[in-house]
């Protein structure tokens, strides 16, 4: 983008890029998402195409002229991807290392052989919780998933017991929980604290977790009572490796950059000075890219090296980790540039001017239009990136707690009731051999669960905070 153009649109972010009123604009909003949904879902476009094209149809719709439509979804385009970009590349690479090293293994093994019995749901909640944190959410299946068929297998226990903790554990830290790309994106839009939105993140995840995963899951296996298919039990990841990390080693490294980020926060509370020297250097180490920067170059030791990686099979394994990251950093740019594009057109105000009227508390607005969203497109990083983008301007009057909770509000939404148009819910339906009804029934009914127990606890955060 030249200077001219950014020159352009720092100008026009003042002012509305169309004159459209309150009745065309809703109308815009509406006719966006719709050609966005079609072309998902019907002519099966990617994500990232479909959010492009949408982008446009927003802006044609609204009147606003067509190169300010282009400046605007450029500019949030650009400017997410600089955000969270460096930020998705670090959580591939050392979700790979976990995965290649044998780390995840370590994790999965040392704590399923201290559970048994009744504690073998509450031992996969653990084991998704710590594996999800640096791992994307599809990435996350295709490492668990053999997990849960072989306990379920070896254990005698039934799928849904054991599957259901297990992605109950993955989409709550998907969804709620930083550095994954939708949190970030929301903080970003939002211009809420990282840190203290990490910390309620987890209040809000782990009684959310509980009651999805092993609570949910005794029901689940009632009403889907299926074996493990045989065909879907791989060999394991790391079962060609001399060595392994060990749990200690491997535990830590994952969870560094959390208590990096989760240290800042608690030091700009307790000392809430800036020109303190210990909040000075906190809130360097404490940022997502060095938290993750260090993470990544501790688990080149204590996972790469500790397997037994030479220098080029770690340089290897670096590599192969960023290019499945591509089509994730495309659909998170152009969800932003959706973001911008809202905004730039006016539905920001729209919204601001809507909502006066209504009584409906701004964390429960948020909320709804993020399911709508999510039940529109099937995907939660969109619903995510687009409820942010609609509902930024309520939080400019909002303190740290209240907006930190507003991304979690938006986050719980963004998980809502997944059907027959998220491929999260084709994975689920594939790898445990269920129908579309059984996995209707099962997965779909945990992320429901999942987004109003979330939105519930959020608001009950609200009232005390």
């Amino acid at each position: 983008m030249t200077s001219l153009s950014v020159e352009m649109l720092a100008a026009d972010a003042i002012e509305p890029i169309t004159s459209a009123g309150n009745a065309q604009l809703s109308i815009a909003v509406l006719a966006g998402i719709a050609v966005i949904v079609l072309l998902i879902t019907k002519y099966k476009l990617h994500a990232f195409l479909a959010l492009t094209i949408g982008s446009l149809a927003l802006g044609s719709f609204a009147g606003a002229p067509l190169e300010k439509t282009i400046l605007s979804f450029t500019a949030g385009l650009g400017t997410t991807v600089a955000g969270v970009g460096v930020l998705i590349a670090l959580g591939a690479i050392l979700g790979k290392l976990l995965a290649d090293s044998g780390g995840a293994d370590q994790i999965v093994d040392t704590i399923l052989a201290k559970a048994k019995g009744r504690a073998m749901p509450w031992a996969m909640v653990l084991i998704a919780s710590v594996i999800g944190l640096p791992l994307f959410f599809e990435v996350g299946i295709v490492l668990l998933i053999p997990v849960v068929l072989l306990v379920a297998k070896r254990g005698n226990y039934s799928l849904m017991r054991i599957g259901i903790p297990a992605l109950a554990g993955l989409s709550v830290m998907h969804g709620l929980i930083p550095p994954h790309p939708g949190p970030l994106v929301a903080i970003d839009a939002i211009g809420a604290n990282l840190g203290v939105t990490l910390a309620l993140g987890v209040l809000v995840a782990i009684p959310t977790v509980i009651i999805a995963g092993p609570v949910f899951s005794r029901y689940a296996a009632r009403w889907v009572d299926i074996p493990a298919p045989e065909k879907m039990i791989p060999t394991r990841p790391s079962e060609d490796l001399e060595r392994r990390p060990g749990f200690a080693a491997t535990v830590a490294t994952v969870l560094l950059p959390v208590v990096l980020m989760l240290v800042k926060a608690l030091v700009e509370i307790v000392v809430d000075d800036p020109d303190n020297a210990v909040q000075r250097v906190t809130d360097v180490i404490g940022s997502p890219l060095i938290a993750l920067l260090a993470a990544v170059i501790v688990g080149i030791f204590t996972l790469g090296r500790a397997a037994g990686f030479t220098k080029e099979r770690i340089s290897t394994t670096v590599e192969k980790s960023l290019a499945p990251i591509a089509g994730i950093l495309l659909i998170v740019g152009a969800g932003g540039g959706f973001k911008q594009t809202l905004i730039d057109v006016g539905v920001g105000q729209m919204i601001l001017d809507y909502s006066q009227d209504w009584a409906i508390p701004t964390l429960l607005l948020a909320w709804l239009i993020a399911v709508a969203i999510r039940l529109a497109t099937g995907s939660a990083t969109v619903a995510t990136i687009s409820a942010a983008g609609l509902v930024a301007p309520l939080a400019a009057d909002m303190s740290t707690t209240e907006s930190a909770l507003l991304v979690l509000a938006i986050g719980a939404g963004s998980l809502f009731f997944s059907h027959v148009n998220d491929a999260g819910f084709w994975l689920v339906k594939e790898y445990f051999g269920m129908t579309v009804g059984q996995t209707i029934k099962t997965w779909s009914v945990m992320e429901t669960i999942i987004s109003v127990v979330g939105i519930g606890f959020v608001l009950l955060l609200s009232l005390i905070l």
